[in-house]
């Protein structure tokens, strides 16, 4: 395979997965049904409750000694996880601590957030800046980490590009930690009654849910309307369905925090709605500036059930807490979606693949709602055959929006090439390179998926492309390109 001939440079850093990258998860053995007229959780607490008070706290000293260096506060996740399951039991306020946290020990599982993979990451300046050498900068990486049952979840790491060039990376911290959910988060009765409507779910129940809410309402108050509602018009399996739906929608909107003096290493999105119930993939973050020059972080990722796939939407101002949305329109489909960093013609916009085979320029009024688009790109050269896509979020400079692409070809290997697009009109390509400019060395060939190379997206300092990139959905990778020899390949191929 021939490739773009650029002064491309790979670092040493070198990521893999680390199975020892673990957090707590509630175990609930037999959610499947009911043995002899009992759950499995019934039969597991009776069997709890008749060790030997004496034994109790033994066994809970061996829990507590063997598995609390793994993880910050033990204590309250078995706490938390009894509490899970204390309806099934009658008098559970009598029951001893030490008891209690044994059940909820029995309860509890452990999950390797990086047991099989650790691949597609992006990179953007970190909100803090301060303390730095002069032509320095603080960065955070987020990485997509697959672990059992192939279940995908995003994590960060962190470091600085000195003024030179050197990258370091901070140490990263032995703890996980999957952050605090917001327990009653609230909605805005406009969107939610959009994403119904493109649901197919605008019916008289519906209406009338939302017509005794107000503006902005909270889950509780959805979860109260929807129980207290009532159409004599709708058939009970519509009914069932519209509220199911509701709550689908409204689990998927929420906002999850972390410690501020945690690690970014620490942090980790972990699933926690039905619609990426088996994953968060492949986010891509960028750093925003909008037009009254606040700044804010975004990530377009790929919410998957198991069945569908769905585009949704992060957003944070300091990595440290996060609000998770729905995106709507009927654009807004399969996967590949990145935000330019800026408004463009005074709109948000975006490139997409909502097609499954092209490269498209979205743009809105509305960052969450999206339906107008125009086809950018189609696969062209020999080695984008199969699929073209872009890699991440377009990267300004002065010759135009850089956009990186994905190509897969013979083989199915992935690999990675280049495109332009004017500045003040991006719908118009003008310059893209007839050959991949990274392409998986004969070391990064085997993994998970062999034969990969991909990234959700770079950043461009003093100079310089700085490149992340995921190897065969095993490990990642770090690389520079001058970006004079990348944009003077580009202005060769317009």
């Amino acid at each position: 395979m021939k490739v773009a001939k650029l002064r491309l440079t790979r670092t040493r850093h070198r990521f893999l997965p680390d199975p020892k990258r673990v957090i707590t998860r509630p175990f609930i053995p037999g959610e499947e049904g009911f043995i002899y007229g009992q759950s499995r959780v019934g039969l597991v607490l009776e069997r709890i409750l008749a060790i030997p008070e004496e034994q109790v706290q033994a066994l809970l000293d061996e829990v507590q000694g063997a598995f609390s260096p793994r993880h910050h506060d033990l204590t309250k996740v078995l706490d938390d996880h009894f509490q899970l399951v204390s309806g099934h039991l009658e008098n559970g306020d009598r029951i001893s601590s030490a008891r209690r946290l044994l059940i909820g020990a029995y309860f509890t599982k452990e999950y390797s957030i990086e047991g099989a993979a650790l691949f597609n990451p992006s990179l953007v300046p970190a909100p803090d800046q301060s303390d730095l050498p002069r032509g320095a900068l603080r960065f955070i990486m987020s990485l997509r980490a697959v672990g059992e049952g192939h279940i995908s979840s995003i994590e960060f790491r962190s470091g600085v590009i000195g003024p030179r060039g050197k990258i370091v990376f901070d140490a990263r911290s032995p703890f996980v930690s999957t952050g605090h959910r917001t327990p009653n988060p609230s909605y805005k009765k406009e969107v939610f009654a959009r994403k119904l409507k493109e649901l197919g779910l605008d019916n008289d129940l519906s209406r009338a849910v939302l017509g005794a809410l107000a503006d902005r309402f909270s889950f509780t108050e959805l979860t109260e309307a929807c129980a207290s509602s009532k159409s004599r018009e709708i058939r009970e399996r519509i009914r069932r369905q519209t509220i199911e739906a509701m709550h689908w929608l409204a689990s998927s909107n929420y906002e999850v925090e972390f410690p501020p003096d945690s690690a970014v290493s620490e942090r980790v999105i972990f699933p926690a709605s039905p619609n990426e119930s088996r994953g968060m993939e492949d986010a891509r973050f960028v750093r925003f500036v909008d037009d009254d020059r606040t700044v804010r972080y975004y990530a377009t990722y790929t919410a998957y059930d198991g069945h569908d796939i769905l585009p949704q939407l992060i957003e944070t101002t300091d990595f440290v807490t996060f609000s998770v949305r729905t995106l709507n329109g009927h654009l807004v489909m399969n996967k590949g979606m990145a935000l330019f960093p800026r408004r463009v013609g005074g709109k948000f916009a975006m490139l997409s693949r909502h097609d499954s085979k092209n490269i498209h320029f979205m743009t809105s009024d509305d960052i969450r709602l999206w339906h107008e688009a125009e086809r950018l790109q189609t696969p062209q050269s020999w080695w984008e055959i199969i699929q073209i896509g872009n890699c991440g979020s377009p990267i300004e400079t002065e010759a135009g929006w850089l956009i990186l692409t994905h190509g897969v070809g013979p083989m199915r290997r992935y690999v990675i090439g280049a495109m332009l697009l004017d500045l003040d009109d991006p719908r118009r390509v003008i310059g893209k390179l007839n050959e991949p400019f990274l392409v998986a060395e004969q070391d990064e060939r085997d993994g998970y998926v062999p034969n990969v190379a991909y990234t959700c997206g770079a950043i461009v300092h003093n100079g310089r492309l700085v490149l992340p990139y995921g190897f065969s959905d095993m490990g990642i990778r770090i690389a520079t390109v001058p970006l004079a020899d990348l944009l003077s390949r580009l202005d060769e191929h317009p």
